[in-house]
């Protein structure tokens, strides 16, 4: 058996519990993930931008990932997974629930699409596996150690590779919207999903990153418009996205 990385445990046993209680409604776009499912079509969006822009492919090409390996790093049931498996990817997803990983294998199969789903935390990556894509959209803010599962996100990725990660700003405006609106009032997320002393800001985890050997290259917010939805934009208060490469 390869050798896993040398990190600390990174997987917060509540946050796991709780979001492995929304397993079976994953992939309902009406069902307790359906913030998801609106923030998705706009994240992966993102994700084929960067793609496109670190390896100078075609935006018009269907898999342009084919060839490589692709992480997707706190997969739940495998919502950004199926598309970059449908991009060319050899794919994996990994996430700390058990229950989700199981509705992502069942979900996957149920596509024709083979990824390999493993049920845990980076840090229990083998020490030599390399991807030349790894994704972690949403995850950072819930793990118990920040800067440790950067270092592991940055040791998971090969020599040329692109890290592309998401997570809400620490700001007024994301504990109102997230919190407050999304969680208490509105009830479009379940409640007790997110914890705003975790939230991190871009320049937090850009440090983070630098800590890791890693060099920022693109922070894009993500905002939310009442006519719009979900759009990206210059505007980081509430959430951003950001792609980051090894120095």
């Amino acid at each position: 058996m390869n050798a896993t990385t040398t990190l600390p445990a990174t997987i917060d046993p509540k946050g796991a519990a709780h979001f492995g209680a929304m397993a079976a409604e994953w992939w309902d776009p009406n069902g307790s993930s359906k913030m998801l499912h609106r923030l998705n079509p706009v994240r992966l969006g993102y994700v084929r931008a960067a793609i496109d822009r670190h390896w100078g492919t075609d935006p018009t090409a269907l898999r342009p990932l084919s060839g490589r390996r692709a992480l997707d790093v706190g997969c739940g049931a495998g919502l950004l997974t199926e598309p970059l498996a449908r991009m060319g990817a050899e794919a994996m997803g990994i996430d700390s629930a058990a229950e989700t990983i199981a509705a992502a294998r069942v979900h996957a199969a149920g596509q024709g699409l083979a990824i390999d789903y493993r049920a845990g935390g980076i840090e229990g990556m083998a020490a030599d596996e390399r991807f030349d894509l790894v994704c972690s959209m949403e995850v950072i803010e819930h793990v118990t150690d920040q800067p440790a599962f950067v270092r592991g996100l940055a040791a998971a990725l090969a020599d040329g590779g692109a890290l592309v990660m998401s997570t809400p700003n620490r700001t007024a405006l994301s504990k109102l919207a997230l919190i407050t609106v999304g969680e208490d009032i509105g009830r479009l997320i379940p409640k007790g999903t997110h914890d705003w002393d975790r939230f991190l800001t871009p320049d937090e985890l850009t440090a983070m990153l630098a800590a890791a050997g890693m060099r920022v290259t693109d922070v894009t917010g993500l905002s939310l418009s009442a006519t719009k939805g979900f759009t990206l934009s210059d505007d980081v208060r509430m959430n951003y996205l950001l792609t980051a490469v090894r120095v």
